[in-house]
Formats: structure tokens, C-alpha cells, sequence
């Protein structure tokens, strides 16, 4: 049995830790003549080049195709039909992401209906924009089989119209000024990392020689500083207040070279056998967190909306302590604190949301189908937000196309045809 890589393992943890950390600081509490005031931050050059240090989210995606290549390596053993693979592994987002857009909808919902519809519309699209990450995650799983056929058929080459078509979104962009542009490549920059996890598995990066890895890292990070000091490619990584548009969302090619060198560090660790042994408490404690990692990354902002809440309330409670209360470290403390203990109390109703997969092969319309149906609907929530308003149609659709997916879903998992 092949053993799990916990470094791997460690990177997509470490990755969704920056994520938390990064939202919260989004935003600064501040109070000004006795009244709370919540305004964007701009950090300002210091941390537009931190940033580069610091968005790791790119290595998320090279360890998701890691670890659905090591999937798909299983379900190949076990004979299984495509159905199946999708079944098991689309029900294990059926119950963190169903109860996630339930639980907003209804906010959203009844808030319309209390006479805020427009403000309820607003804000139900704001929380959607999390599922972006869903979407791009639900169509790289529904693609993994074929993905890592394509990489054990052609190697490195099925990587190649991948990066041609960034490249061209990005001169495209460049060229006609529309932005809007940039978010093609949603369709090519993520599936790319994707594929080196996938190669990662096979033995790129780790196997080569170090001064190989070396040599990739510096080349990527020489091509960053060309790309943003003579191309004039955003000078931060992530966008804020003082960086509005940046280069993680919508994703460029310096975001493509960025996931390059992290991958390239990856393997460097893991020839200096980092995170090679853990204790099996230690072990435990970071499968656990993979095993949640969905569930954090959907519930961490309401946490960060209530951690605001808390320590603005005691700020105007307490407003000689409204210095340390409104501290961003004290705000990041409170947000990993409820987050940690939140989310897996969250998880125990997620599971009963799971269904349980039967013992044999389940409809191939069916899986397929609801997957499909499942995906267009976060899709269309990412799009709409989700709520039930006759002012806002759009988000109601969005809603029911969800549902329709998920229970479709469900039913496959559960009903099979044997």
C-alpha cells in the first residue's frame, strides 16, 4: 500500500491557512470618533511583494491533481466504471457544499422577504463568489480520469495547449483592454497546475535532479520579474484596496509560473525528506484537516463576518481597549479560533447530508447527470447567489438547479444497477 504524502498533505493545509489569513486582513475595523468603521486595506508595496510570498494557493491545485492521481490509480484497480468514480467522490461535496448554499439561502431569503431584497441580492452574490474555487475543483475531479490518461499517454505535451491558451488570453486581454477576458483563464491556468500534481505523481519535480528543480525555480521567478517590471503585469499577486486589479482572480501567467516555483520548492523539500515521517497523532491531526478542508475554505468568511462582529461589539463596549480589541492579529486569532472549532461541528451535520454508496454499479445516466446537473448549479449560485425572491429570479433558478443536481446525485450514489 502506497504510502500517503504528508507533505502534500501539509501544502494544501498550509495553503488554506494563507487563504484565512489573507480575507481577514481584506479588511481593516476601525474606530473613528467613537463610531466603527470597516474599510478595505492597502497595504501599500511592502505587501503587494510579500504577497508574492505568500499566495500559495497555486500549490493547491498541483496537490489536488497529486491526490486525484493517486484516486484515479485506485479506481482503475478496482474495475469500476466512470459512474462509480463519480458517485463516490462527488458524494463526499454533496454535504458540505449543500449545506453551506442551504443555510445562505434561507439567510438570503428571509431577509428578502423582510423587506431587503435588494440588499439580500447583493449580499448572496458576494457570498457565492467562494464557489468559484467549487466549481474549478468539481470540473477537475470530473476530468481526473481522463486527465491522467492523457499525462500516462502523451507526458508533458497534453500540458503544452494549456499554456498556449493562457498565454493567449492574457495578450489577448493586453491588446483589446477588456478584462473581463482574464477569467478564460479559470479554463486553463488551474487545470495546468492541476497537471503537475498529476506529473508530480509520476515523478516530475521530485525525481529530477536538484539542480534541475533549482534551476526551473529560478527561471520562473526571473520570467515574474520580467513579466510585472517590462510587461507591466500587476505588481501584487493578490488584489486589494490599493491593488484592485492583481493577478490570483482572474489568474495570469505570472500566477501559471507562480504555482512553477512553488511546485519546484515542493519537490526540494521533499528530497530534503521534510514531513517524510510523522508521529501518528501528527498524522491523524493532518488528515483530518484535509479531510476538512472544503468545509473551512466554504465557512471561514462567515467566520471572519461574526469574528468583525464580535470584536467590533466589544470595541464599543470597552472603547478604551478598541486598540488591542481591533488588532488585525487579535481579529486572525479569533477567526483560526472559531474556525477550528466551528468547522468540525459543522462537519457532523455535512455527514448526515452525505449519502451512502451502494454496493454496486450505479446508473451511468444517473451519475453522470447529477454530477453534471451539481456542477451547472454551483456554477450558477457562483453567478447569482441563491435565493428564494420574486425580485430576483436569477438566484431562485441558480437555487433549484443546485438542489436538482444534488438530489439527482444522491440517488445515483445511493441506487445502483445491480
Amino acid at each position: 500500500m502506497q504510502q500517503r504524502n504528508h507533505l502534500v498533505d501539509l501544502a494544501r493545509v498550509a495553503s488554506m491557512l494563507i487563504v484565512i489569513i489573507f480575507h481577514t486582513l481584506l479588511w481593516q475595523v476601525l474606530m473613528v470618533n467613537g463610531q466603527i468603521q470597516v474599510v478595505p486595506w492597502a497595504p501599500g508595496p511592502i505587501w503587494w511583494a510579500i504577497s508574492w510570498i505568500c499566495t500559495i494557493i497555486p500549490i493547491f491545485f498541483v496537490a489536488a491533481g497529486y491526490a486525484n492521481a493517486v484516486v484515479v490509480d485506485k479506481w482503475r484497480e478496482s474495475g469500476w466504471r466512470y459512474a462509480r468514480f463519480l458517485t463516490i467522490r462527488g458524494s463526499r461535496l454533496l454535504g458540505p457544499m449543500t449545506l453551506y448554499v442551504v443555510v445562505f439561502a434561507i439567510i438570503g431569503s428571509v431577509a428578502a422577504w423582510f423587506g431587503l431584497p435588494a440588499q439580500a441580492s447583493a449580499l448572496s452574490r458576494q457570498f457565492a463568489q467562494l464557489l468559484w474555487f467549487a466549481v474549478v475543483y468539481l470540473l477537475l475531479l470530473a476530468a481526473a480520469p481522463f486527465t491522467v490518461w492523457l499525462h500516462d499517454r502523451f507526458g508533458g505535451w497534453v500540458m503544452l495547449p494549456l499554456l498556449i491558451a493562457l498565454i493567449a488570453v492574457d495578450v489577448a486581454v493586453r491588446l483589446t483592454g477588456n478584462l473581463e477576458l482574464q477569467w478564460l483563464n479559470l479554463a486553463f491556468v488551474w487545470p495546468l497546475a492541476h497537471q503537475w500534481g498529476i506529473a508530480y505523481h509520476r515523478g516530475w519535480f521530485r525525481g529530477w535532479r536538484t539542480a534541475t528543480v533549482v534551476g526551473v525555480f529560478a527561471l520562473a521567478a526571473l520570467l515574474i520579474a520580467a513579466l510585472v517590471g517590462w510587461l507591466h503585469y500587476p505588481q501584487a499577486a493578490v488584489a486589494w484596496a490599493d491593488v484592485p486589479v492583481a493577478n490570483l482572480l482572474p489568474p495570469t501567467l505570472v500566477i501559471t509560473l507562480l504555482g512553477l516555483c512553488q511546485t519546484a520548492v515542493l519537490a526540494l523539500l521533499e528530497k530534503r525528506r521534510v514531513a517524510d515521517r510523522l508521529s501518528r497523532r501528527v498524522a491523524r491531526v493532518v488528515q483530518l484537516a484535509n479531510a476538512l478542508l472544503l468545509s473551512v475554505y466554504l465557512w471561514h468568511v462567515p467566520a471572519i463576518v461574526v469574528s468583525v462582529g464580535i470584536v467590533a461589539g466589544l470595541a464599543v463596549l470597552f472603547p478604551s481597549a478598541a486598540a488591542v480589541l481591533l488588532n488585525p492579529l487579535l481579529l486572525i486569532a479569533l477567526v483560526l479560533l472559531m474556525v477550528v472549532l466551528g468547522v468540525p461541528q459543522l462537519a457532523r451535520i455535512e455527514v448526515r447530508l452525505m449519502p451512502t454508496p451502494g454496493p454496486g454499479e450505479p446508473s451511468q445516466l444517473g451519475a453522470i447527470g447529477g454530477f453534471a446537473l451539481f456542477a451547472a448549479g454551483t456554477w450558477a449560485i457562483w453567478q447569482s447567489g441563491a435565493l428564494l425572491h420574486p425580485s430576483d429570479p436569477s438566484a431562485g433558478l441558480a437555487l433549484a438547479l443546485f438542489l436538482a443536481g444534488a438530489v439527482v446525485l444522491w440517488r445515483a450514489t445511493e441506487r445502483t444497477s445491480s
